[in-house]
This record gives structure tokens, C-alpha cells and sequence, in this order.
């Protein structure tokens, strides 16, 4: 089984690692690196299996410029929501390949501790179970646990959602709210997850689990977390370009918080903590939005 690595940022460098313990691998990004498995972006599409892990942004982009075959299989490593169609990528991808074709890796995991080789818990989440198994077999190493679920849907939410409420938790932290005040936020922002992805069609135990609550709590309390770094960072007052100048790195809280917004406004769902992520990176302040969620009465 050879697989390709699409995106040689640190997740996509990481994922690369795990995969490198059982099978050959071919690693191809935007900007030229300097790796001995690095190939053009024509040599990885003619692999079978493809990892995509670039931002969730420019995958709809990736798909409309290159060939897509039936046999291409892939397992989507990017986490977040469109923003200019306010879709999720499985629907993006629907539109090029069969659903069959495709799963979704997600979990509680940073990079920087996977490249270190310490133990990890991750979720391969596609309709496909036979597809499900052969990425399985190819992530299996000595610290690496995987679990297989069906419910895509719920994969890409939580994904999704967790990096908008980990901008909160940055925030508050930014503030000096202290540990009660983020526990609460991290806490109603689960339940909030749950509300927007049971309407949308997604599984409670998916957010209870390693994809939802592991992943949520991980990056909602760590400066590891590029979503929590770019929340310290709004709290300072700065813009958000400057914020994401500063953070140096993709944080796609950003874009998703904006495009679950919209989502939410189609199926009128209470979304209180991204309505208030949307505003202060549109310029709120960020106590004016403490002062609004602890004086709302829902």
C-alpha cells in the first residue's frame, strides 16, 4: 500500500511519520520542500490512496484544478467548513468522487507530540468500512490507537466546531478570566457542537468522543493550539490579519466560525459562542461579549 501526503505542513509532516512505520510514501505541497519523498503534485495523483492535509479553504480549489479519478481513495486530514459556499467538504468532495471513496481522519492530536511518538487516540470516520480498515491498518503503530465510525458528518463538525470554540477559550485566556470561566465555556461549547451537528444530522456519541470532547478540550487549553493562540491575540485588540500575521500559522477557526454561522442561520440554531467569536474578529469587544453571554437568557 503506497500512499501520498498532500500538504507538508505540520499535521500533513506528522501524519506522514505515523504512515512511514507501515508503508511507503510519496509527500507533495504548495511550496518546494526539502524532503527525499517529495514528488509534484502530477506524480501523487497517480497514487491510489491520498491524504489531503492542506487548509479546508483551498480543497474545493485542489479538486476544481486537477483530475480526480474513481480509484482515487482518500482520507481527509483538514478540518473545517468552506466559507464561501458555507458547505462541508464531504459535500465538496461529493461533487468529484463517490462518498465511498472517502474518509475523515480527526481526533485530539497535535503534531508536535505525534512526531515524538507519544500515544494518540484517533477517529477514521467514512461510510466506506472496508475503506475505513485500509487506513486503519496503514496508521497502526505501537502509539497510535484508531477507532472506525461511520457518522462523517459528525467527524467534520466537531473538527470544525472545536477550532471556533478554542478562539473563545484563547480569548478568555487572553483575559485572564481564570480556569472556572473556561471550563464553562468549554463546557457550553460542547453543548453547543452537539445542537448544531444533531440538527445537521450528526451522532451525540461522535461529540462525546475523541473527534467532539477530546479534540475540544485539547485545543481549548493549550498555547499549542494555533485557534487558542489566534484568540490570545484578538483579545489584544489586534485585527484579524494581524492576528493571523502573528499566529504564523493556518487557523481555521477563523473561516469556519463565519461559514457555521451562516449554517446555522438556514436552520435557525442557537449558536451563541460563534455568533460572539464572529463579532469580536469582525471588532467587537471581546468584555462587551463576556458582558453578553453571561447577560443572555437562553
Amino acid at each position: 500500500m503506497n500512499i501520498g501526503v498532500y500538504g507538508a505542513g505540520k499535521w500533513g509532516m506528522a501524519i506522514d511519520f505515523i504512515l512511514n512505520h507501515n508503508v511507503s510514501t510519496k509527500i507533495h505541497s504548495r511550496n518546494v520542500r526539502d524532503l527525499d519523498n517529495f514528488v509534484s503534485l502530477e506524480e501523487l495523483l497517480k497514487m491510489e490512496y491520498i491524504v489531503i492535509s492542506i487548509s479546508a479553504q483551498y480543497i474545493h480549489e485542489f479538486l476544481q484544478k486537477n483530475t480526480i479519478l474513481p480509484s482515487h481513495k482518500f482520507l481527509i486530514a483538514s478540518k473545517g467548513i468552506d466559507l464561501k459556499s458555507s458547505t462541508m467538504l464531504s459535500e465538496i468532495f461529493s461533487k468529484y468522487t463517490s462518498l465511498e471513496n472517502l474518509a475523515f481522519l480527526s481526533g485530539a492530536s497535535f503534531s508536535s507530540e505525534v512526531v515524538k511518538s507519544k500515544p494518540v487516540a484517533l477517529g477514521i470516520f467514512s461510510t466506506n468500512e472496508l475503506l475505513a480498515k485500509e487506513f486503519q491498518k496503514a496508521l497502526k503503530t505501537d502509539f497510535v490507537k484508531t477507532y472506525i465510525s461511520d457518522d462523517i458528518i459528525g467527524a467534520q463538525i466537531a473538527g470544525a466546531y472545536k477550532n471556533v470554540i478554542a478562539i473563545a477559550s484563547g480569548i478568555s485566556d487572553s483575559m485572564g478570566l481564570g480556569l472556572n470561566a473556561r471550563a464553562a465555556l468549554v463546557a457550553r461549547g460542547l453543548v453547543e457542537m452537539c445542537r448544531f451537528g444533531v440538527e445537521y444530522g450528526a451522532r451525540m456519541d461522535t461529540f462525546l468522543g475523541i473527534a467532539g470532547a477530546g479534540d475540544l478540550f485539547l485545543t481549548s487549553s493549550s498555547s499549542l493550539s494555533r485557534n487558542f493562540q489566534l484568540g490570545n491575540e484578538l483579545a489584544k485588540g489586534k485585527s484579524i490579519d494581524n492576528a493571523l500575521s502573528d499566529v504564523k500559522e493556518t487557523a481555521e477557526g477563523a473561516n469556519s466560525a463565519f461559514a457555521i454561522r451562516e449554517m446555522a442561520r438556514k436552520k435557525d440554531i442557537y449558536t451563541p459562542i460563534v455568533d460572539e467569536v464572529c463579532l469580536i474578529i469582525k471588532g467587537k469587544s471581546p468584555k462587551q461579549s463576556l458582558n453578553d453571554l453571561i447577560n443572555d437568557k437562553k
